[in-house]
């Protein structure tokens, strides 16, 4: 259903040619520091700073680099994977990454670039929630629980996988037959079919991406609550 993989990028350090997938979303977010992005036909340059997420569907070109004078560091995703795991390990040399088409690929308006500030924000009483990535293979939401909030008790998805990458705070996860409290930095995924919930594991907020792949109607589910 997809690969996450974190990323430290000194100052300088270039990321692949330009480039698109035919099949999947490449996807982040920054976690510190800035990254640049180039996304489009003209490969329009955009600067992102922590808490900002930028995806490539499908046929849109795109690039990326630590154009500043500081450590950058970020998550990235590919959704669905196809491989991309062995890919950077050098066994897939048949990953679907090309390079840009002749007509320059799908217009920038079909890519993602979210900030915080013009993100879709969703508030409940308990939780407040930032709707950064809304595409058909991927969802991505800033999700925020003020404590009081009773948790969520274990359930299922049978068609997408349910992932979270702790930011703030201590959550207590149930995945499987297991139960483990998660500090910022960890990344939790509960594939199709995996029994999961969570709650808090500390006395302060709890705030971590969480990622729905492909996206299952959880964002349509949330919006009607």
């Amino acid at each position: 259903e997809l690969i996450v993989s974190w990323f430290r990028y000194e100052p300088g350090q270039k990321g692949p040619e330009p480039h698109v997938h035919h099949h999947h979303t490449d996807a982040f977010y920054v976690l510190e520091g800035e990254v640049e992005f180039s996304l489009g036909p003209e490969q329009q340059k955009l600067s992102a700073s922590p808490g900002m997420f930028a995806a490539a569907p499908p046929d849109v070109v795109h690039t990326f680099r630590n154009a500043s004078d500081s450590t950058a560091i970020f998550l990235n995703l590919h959704v669905p994977s196809l491989g991309f795991g062995d890919y950077m390990r050098g066994r897939n040399p048949a990953f679907d990454q090309h390079e840009p088409p002749p007509d320059g690929g799908r217009p920038l308006e079909d890519a993602v670039f979210t900030t915080p500030d013009d993100a879709e924000r969703l508030g409940f009483e308990w939780s407040s929630h930032l709707v950064l990535c809304d595409l058909p293979q991927l969802t991505a939401i800033e999700m925020t629980f003020q404590p009081g909030f009773e948790g969520v008790d274990p359930h299922t998805h049978s068609d997408h996988a349910d992932c979270f990458y702790v930011l703030d705070g201590l959550v207590e996860f149930h995945v499987g037959d297991e139960t483990r409290v998660a500090e910022p930095g960890t990344f939790v995924a509960a594939p199709p079919g995996t029994v999961h919930g969570f709650r808090h594991a500390g006395p302060e907020p709890i705030r971590f991406l969480n990622l729905h792949a492909p996206p299952g109607g959880f964002l349509e589910r949330l919006r009607q609550d």
